[in-house]
């Protein structure tokens, strides 16, 4: 009952005074990490004019001028009965939970609520960002990679290890054991209608040129490179954590929304880890030939330019 009443805030205007100041606290915080400047820009060049390259957060000047009857219409639009999904783990009596689900939730209104699916034109391009206050340099870059509901997400997600994972990766052998860099690793994020690879390395800003070349040189080679030995490895690493992660109700929970509020469906654990363990080099292979390596957004941080 705790819980379903948290879902329906009074949003009064104290309450929304103290939540734009802790939103400001955690800009403030952000601005000090130059990875997540460096991240938000970014974002900001790769979907130009399209809603995804919005903050998170909003910008010091989105907070201020919100209103809390802004606030409010935009709760009541999408915190609605047909746009919340509840998930139950642990050992449940299941109709009972929806008997009490129903009760607690019975006022909630429905607003059909929509949204537009489609991928987003990438815009893309190239930045560069200079701050008196960091002393390394900071490289990012963006690729396409396969959507979310896409079955390849498996295979992206194991690729994205096999360049950058943090202890055994194409990436950590020729950047971080030679001493080049001193942070160099690769992500894989699904979305609904397309997919990013993110790859970013740090180092000496003197090496930044020499750092990129040999990124750049290994997303390049990562198809031809790939070898059963590491597929293995990383699929049994990754097949523990999924497993691990469900033994946690957390996490557990985590999962089954996500599964059912971006693909409508649901997946036993023993098929996640059967479609894991069934990801080949081929599958590897066709994935970097029909979703190269080849960034849509490159950005860099670094010291002011010395004249």
């Amino acid at each position: 009952a705790l819980r379903a009443g948290m879902r329906r805030p009074a949003l009064g205007g104290a309450d929304v005074k103290r939540g734009k100041g802790g939103i400001h606290e955690e800009m403030a915080i952000n601005k000090e990490r130059p990875f997540w400047v460096l991240y938000e820009n970014c974002v900001e060049k790769h979907f130009g004019s399209h809603p995804l390259s919005h903050r998170v957060l909003g910008t010091t000047e989105s907070i201020s001028a919100l209103q809390r009857d802004q606030m409010q219409g935009y709760f009541d639009a999408r915190y609605s009965a047909d746009n919340t999904v509840v998930s139950f783990a642990g050992k449940i009596d299941f109709d009972r939970a929806i008997e009490q689900v129903e009760v607690l939730c019975a006022g909630w209104q429905s607003t059909r609520p929509r949204r537009d699916n489609a991928a987003p034109p990438i815009k893309g391009g190239t930045l560069d960002l200079h701050d008196d206050k960091v002393n390394r340099a900071y490289i990012l870059a963006l690729c396409e990679a396969p959507a979310q509901n896409d079955d390849r997400r498996y295979a992206a997600g194991l690729l994205a290890q096999l360049l950058g994972s943090a202890d055994n990766s194409l990436l950590h052998w020729s950047l971080i054991e030679t001493g080049i860099a001193e942070e160099a690793q690769s992500s894989y994020s699904g979305h609904d209608g397309f997919g990013e690879y993110f790859v970013f390395a740090s180092g000496d800003p003197e090496r930044a040129d020499e750092i990129w070349e040999i990124t750049k040189a290994q997303m390049t080679s990562v198809r031809d490179k790939a070898q059963e030995k590491d597929l293995i490895l990383l699929r049994n690493k990754l097949a523990t954590a999924v497993t691990l992660g469900a033994e946690r109700p957390l996490d557990r929970m985590h999962r089954l929304g996500q599964m059912w509020t971006a693909r409508a469906e649901y997946r036993p654990l023993e098929e996640d880890l059967a479609r894991i363990n069934s990801v080949t080099i081929q599958d590897i292979r066709e994935l970097s030939a029909m979703f190269p390596l080849v960034p849509r957004t490159l950005g860099t941080l670094t010291p002011p330019i010395k004249n």
